[in-house]
């Protein structure tokens, strides 16, 4: 009989086959035997009461939750998203804390499979809505510059956008203030003349631009500025300081755009009245150039740096030490000396030819500029403004400039606008409309012809051609905005701009250090991208980009020159800065101007690789006292403190292990083994009861928990490509890109494709009470 039965499970495929197989055994073995079904009221409600009630109640809300609205089995349906985030602690272990008596493991594991079982069974993909999403900023620059070929810089010009969520597209905070509106005329009138160029030169002048400066190393300097007219312009460096016992020449190269244009030897020698008097001398150095209308790169350097590179730093600011370049100065425009054709993006024909060619470059402009077939109505509104400025008296380019700086101040170039379907209902969005998502999820800018031919033939949609488009715009150069916009707001690199470290503790940062630490957090985001590679390198990739000032900071050797390359990190130098979390920029900006804080840092892991961010904390906290940190205690003994008190110890228990791993680095990001006069002490106990010792030990452990990684990147990636934020009715569609993620290895292009393939992004619900900037179908 034995035989017979293990044949028949065998031949049995589902579970609940072999669940009837297994009862009819217990019934053959000589009893009918019937297990209880597993129910909220046997498997879940006694354990929450028992065990989680004691310290998740109204009184004590550890970890700010209060478990009394979870008591119930309704609560599966109307508290989801607080489910999927107690399952995950369930999950992990780390509930019940160690200490704590909790259920048996077997009793746990049904309380777990119970849970996810009604969890799975609820789900409905709904697809919520985007309401009308306004150009951001950066969107804004890449949509001009692919457009019309101007570069803009709409930081400058524009107020910084609000952010939500942890990001600065998001729909419902990108309002459009009269202010903004005025500056919005102001820049489409400016990048109008310069997209045509109809407009008369005016008269020359000088601009020093110091705000725009930038030193990218010993002996050089850069500034990106814009001219406003194709004309001639005078280049001109200011140099200052002399070269310190020695009176050989240097060699001065001034160029444009990467293109060399003067390099000139520069005289060092002072006369004697300076020397003695101590002072220094000023001279400048300039050339004269042809240049088109729109931003450009200037750079100065010295060839011969042998006598700055040993100086570094000091010789840039100290004329002391030694000659630099300190300044540029630019000036114009004058009119070319030779008559220059400057190709017009926009100038698909001659605007003077007549009316057909002007209609003819409008069509194929606001075709573009809408993202979408311009109707015949709203080209006839910019030809007829086109038309009034001929009868003006202006020129047919200063004309064509009236109705391009029009179209740029229209909603339709302002604002991405999809619309609804019938009331009451939810549909695909168009495939015009599914390109421009797209486009400005992994460019940050408009559809190009392929993504838009694509679309009005209504193939994008469909999923061979999507999958294909989207391979194609991780490939293309213009995919680094997905880096610079979503990996720099995720891993909160863009705020270095706004670090202040204390230069008398950190005498060793300067602009250039700032600059090279995000290039290498972008270019490793870019890596992993462009390469397909698992999401699980954030945390413990063995490469990184370097040059030679940045590998030096590090204390990594064989790397020399200023250009970034890509180097294999080994032995000690992979435990040490593998992943972008041992970055300096990451650790930069998770700490204090004055100090590294393991607070900071904890909840920065918290929100970035767990996605549990933690409450905010009580009322009168007291802080630490500065003066004494690394002097008097060590810092990881006065933040015993903070966990004594049980109204703090929930979170900090969390915060501070994953802190405390990363003490090994000071508030700039370099290597150290003491804190003042006390070693470091980077050991920790992660909630679930695992323990570490240093960085590395801790990045091994974060990689354990990789589903809780894989669903954190995944939400912040989908409410990235919404715009909007994830809501807890959008977590069936998180689940899917979850699966989809883990189905491709947990490779980034995983993510993005069931990204792109989920409910949310491919359709949209009706508008209940339609919002003024909605369109009926």
């Amino acid at each position: 009989m034995g035989s017979a039965f293990d044949r028949l499970i065998l031949r049995l495929k589902t579970p609940a086959a072999v669940t009837l197989a297994i009862s009819v055994a217990g019934w053959l073995a000589g009893g009918l035997v019937f297990a209880a079904p597993p129910s909220f009221e046997h498997d879940v409600q006694p354990v929450l009461a028992q065990v989680c009630q004691n310290c998740h109640n109204p009184q004590v809300e550890s970890g700010n939750l209060d478990i009394a609205k979870y008591l119930t089995p309704s609560s599966l349906t109307s508290e989801q998203a607080g489910w999927t985030k107690i399952l995950a602690r369930l999950k992990a272990g780390e509930m019940p804390p160690p200490g704590v008596a909790g259920p048996s493991p077997p009793d746990m594991a049904s309380l777990i499979r119970f849970v996810q079982g009604a969890l799975d069974q609820s789900k409905t993909p709904d697809a919520g809505r985007v309401i009308a999403h306004r150009l951001n900023r950066e969107e804004y620059a890449n949509t001009v510059r692919d457009l019309l070929g101007v570069d803009f810089a709409a930081e400058e010009e524009f107020p910084a956008d609000d952010s939500g969520y942890g990001f600065d597209n998001i729909g419902d905070v990108l309002t459009v203030s009269p202010a903004l509106m005025q500056e919005y005329l102001a820049a489409a009138e400016k990048i109008a003349a310069r997209a045509v160029g109809g407009d008369a030169l005016p008269p020359p002048g000088f601009a020093n631009r110091r705000d725009r400066l930038r030193r990218s190393g010993p002996g050089v300097i850069e500034m990106k500025y814009p001219v406003d007219y194709d004309a001639e312009y005078v280049v001109r460096v200011n140099l200052n300081g002399y070269r310190s016992g020695s009176t050989k020449p240097v060699t001065l190269q001034i160029s444009v755009d990467g293109k060399p244009v003067k390099t000139v030897e520069v005289d060092v020698r002072m006369s004697e009245v300076n020397r003695q008097g101590g002072n220094t001398q000023r001279r400048q150095e300039e050339v004269r150039v042809f240049l088109t209308a729109n931003a450009h790169i200037f750079r100065a350097e010295f060839l011969q740096d042998d006598f700055v590179k040993d100086l570094g730093e000091r010789a840039l600011t100290n004329p002391h030490s030694n000659i630099f370049p300190e300044s540029f100065e630019i000036g114009g425009p004058y009119a070319p000396g030779e008559p220059h054709v400057v190709p017009k993006k926009v100038l698909i024909c001659d605007p003077a030819s007549g009316a057909a060619c002007v209609e003819r470059i409008l069509t194929t402009f606001a075709h573009h500029a809408y993202r979408r077939p311009a109707t015949d109505a709203e080209v006839a509104e910019l030809v007829a403004i086109d038309n009034k400025a001929i009868k003006a008296g202006y020129t047919p380019k200063q004309s064509l400039q009236f109705a391009i700086a029009d179209a740029l101040v229209t909603p339709q170039f302002l604002f991405r606008i999809e619309r609804d379907p019938a009331p009451g209902t939810t549909a695909r969005i168009s495939d015009s409309e599914l390109a421009s998502r797209l486009s400005y999820f992994l460019w940050s800018s408009a559809p190009d012809d392929e993504l838009l031919r694509l679309a009005e033939a209504h193939q994008l949609h469909r999923a061979e051609v999507l999958d294909a488009q989207v391979k194609r715009m991780i490939a293309d150069p213009r995919a680094s905005a997905l880096a610079e916009n979503f990996g720099g707001q995720w891993l909160q690199t863009r705020g270095l701009d706004a670090i202040r470290p204390d230069p008398t503790k950190f005498p060793e940062w300067n602009a250039t250090l700032k600059d090279e630490m995000r290039m290498e957090t972008r270019l490793f985001f870019e890596a992993v991208m462009r390469e397909n590679r698992p999401i699980g390198d954030f945390i413990d990739g063995r490469y990184t980009f370097l040059n030679e000032n940045l590998a030096g900071y590090y204390g990594i050797p064989g790397v020399t020159g200023t250009e970034f390359r890509r180097v294999d990190l080994k032995d000690t130098d992979a435990l040490r800065r593998s992943g972008v979390f041992t970055q300096a920029s990451v650790l930069t900006v998770s700490s204090y101007p004055t100090r590294t804080s393991v607070v900071l840092r904890g909840k920065y892991l918290l929100e970035t690789v767990l996605n549990e961010p933690p409450p905010p904390p009580p009322p009168d906290v007291p802080a630490l006292n500065e003066q004494t940190v690394g002097v008097a205690k060590s810092l990881r003994q006065q933040m015993e403190a903070h966990r004594a008190d049980p109204l703090c110890a929930s979170c900090h228990r969390k915060m501070d292990v994953l802190g405390f791993g990363l003490e090994n680095y000071d508030a700039i990001g370099r290597w150290r083994i003491t804190d003042g006069r006390f070693p470091i002490d980077a050991s920790g106990t992660f909630p679930n009861g695992k323990t570490f010792n240093g960085p590395a030990a801790m990045k091994a452990i974060l990689r354990d928990n990789m589903p809780e990684f894989v669903r954190c990147l995944a939400e912040k990636m989908l409410t990235y490509a919404l715009g909007r934020g994830v809501e807890s009715y959008d977590r069936p569609a998180l689940d899917d890109v979850v699966r989809e993620t883990t189905a491709g290895d947990n490779g980034f292009e995983a993510m993005i494709l069931g990204t792109v393939h989920s409910v949310p992004f491919q359709q949209r619900h009706a508008a209940i009470d339609p919002a003024p900037m909605s369109i009926q179908k």
